[in-house]
């Protein structure tokens, strides 16, 4: 409360001393340009406040401006009579017009806002559509398959013991897919709310990376993967499940999305007050015009495969920026393409990989 009195207290002052200074500036010039001109000036300025302020200091503002015309623009000067019939019907126009350029200049204003509110509802409407209709596949898919596998295997029909490790199989890899869809949803919730605080901490990045690939290995991916790790890599203040759903995020978006038994490279540098991590894959690359859009919340490719609910790399630009970093997108001249990420954050003069 004490803030909103606090700014419209400052909107008085500003229009006043807006008016105030429009005004000396024309004094100086009077005998030049003539006060009818002067009068167009005070009411554009009278404009001006209006596309910013609320409408009692803009109203505040047009009288103001209104008398300072009299006083110090009509003849006889400073005096707030006036001499002929001319003026008089011209400074009562004045007044009028300042009045009504002031309401309708704050109207307008009003109309784009609520414009934009409406506009910015019903994207979030069709996102949030988006959205929905992604995951009727994409939860329904994995849930339909363990639940078929669970009731094959209650039943009483007679199995081999590969039949059932297969079934097996399909339920585990369904779960992972099941619990990556909740896991990005309830991600992209905290960010939405504002709530994800990071924790930092010193970490060993080479370790969150073969684990992110030991967690992957249910998924019974054929890409070969390999890690380029500097021997005098550090530890880097993190917060580590952040740091974690980052790597597995783009690992997993590239694996589902490049060529079987192609290769995966992850390199690792840094700098004395940065971590750079570049993922590069073998695939098919992003189309060159929706490479600035595929960080979006809900966004998917135009020509993707069915399926997904474009929150993936989302979550990625969002955990990276949250630990003070930046994550960009481009194509590889050779094919595939190229993330790197950069985060700035302060770096160990310990170095773990001389230990071992």
């Amino acid at each position: 409360m004490f803030s909103r009195t606090s700014n419209l207290n400052n909107q008085y002052v500003f229009s006043i001393i807006l008016v105030m200074l429009v005004s000396l500036v024309c004094f100086a010039f009077k005998d030049i340009i003539g006060y009818k001109v002067i009068a167009f000036i005070l009411l554009v300025t009278v404009s001006f406040v209006a596309m910013f302020y609320r409408i009692v200091p803009t109203l505040l503002a047009a009288v103001l401006s209104a008398l300072i015309w009299n006083f110090f623009f009509i003849k006889p000067y400073f005096t707030f009579h006036i001499g002929n019939t001319e003026d008089q019907f011209m400074f009562f126009m004045y007044f009028v017009i300042a009045l009504i350029n002031a309401v309708l200049t704050f109207k307008i204003r009003q109309i784009e806002r609520i414009a934009n509110e409406k506009e910015s509802k019903l994207k979030s409407i069709k996102l949030y559509n988006t959205l929905l209709d992604s995951l009727s596949h994409e939860l329904k898919t994995p849930i339909a398959a363990i639940i078929g596998s669970t009731d094959a295997l209650q039943s009483n029909a007679i199995m081999t013991e590969s039949q059932k490790e297969k079934l097996l199989e399909e339920i585990s890899i369904a779960s992972l897919r099941l619990n990556n869809q909740v896991e990005n949803l309830l991600n992209m919730s905290r960010l939405e709310s504002g709530v994800i605080v990071p924790k930092m901490d010193w970490v060993d990045v080479n370790e969150i990376v073969y684990e992110v690939i030991r967690a992957l290995k249910i998924k019974s991916y054929s890409q070969k993967i390999i890690v380029t790790v500097p021997q005098s890599l550090p530890l880097f203040k993190l917060d580590y499940g952040l740091t974690e759903h980052v790597i597995y995020n783009l690992l997993n978006n590239a694996i589902i999305y490049t060529p079987p038994k192609s290769t995966i490279n992850i390199d690792l540098s840094f700098t004395e007050d940065t971590l750079q991590i570049i993922i590069l894959d073998e695939g098919n690359g992003f189309p060159e015009d929706e490479i600035a859009l595929v960080f979006d919340k809900f966004y998917r490719l135009k020509n993707s495969r069915p399926g997904g609910s474009g929150l993936g790399l989302s979550i990625v630009k969002g955990f990276v920026e949250a630990q003070n970093g930046t994550v960009s997108l481009e194509n590889r001249v050779e094919g595939g393409a190229k993330f790197i990420i950069k985060i700035k954050t302060e770096v160990s003069k310990f170095n773990p990989t001389e230990n071992e």
